[in-house]
């Protein structure tokens, strides 16, 4: 198994952590953790029922999950209470350029 995609699943595991611990230090309610928590598999079964390999799916996952910790100052509720539009347009943008530099990273080696 290559390298990179050891990384990638670390780096997922990783991200979905510090959100989640960042969901339970703050304000966020009971619905918000479980949402989070079935963001995984919800995505593996999606991509299975449609017929999408899940490696593009961790992808974005693991960009999403790093660019709202950096972009929120590893406080995701700064996204809900103070979320306003350079906030959310700044996810959006970061997410996208972390997606295209993993995309390449994973399957340009």
């Amino acid at each position: 198994m290559p390298v990179t995609i050891l990384a990638l699943w670390l780096l997922a595991a990783t991200g979905w952590g510090v959100i989640l611990a960042g969901l339970r230090r703050g304000p966020c309610g009971r619905p918000a953790l479980i949402a989070h928590t079935l963001t995984a598999p919800g995505v593996v079964l999606l991509c299975a029922i449609i017929g999408f390999g899940s490696l593009h799916g961790t992808i974005a996952l693991t960009a999403e999950w790093w660019s709202l910790a950096l972009v929120t100052g590893f406080r995701p509720e700064r996204l809900i209470r103070y979320g306003t539009l350079p906030r959310l347009a700044a996810w959006a943008a970061l997410t996208t350029a972390m997606v295209l530099a993993a995309t390449h990273a994973v399957f340009h080696v």
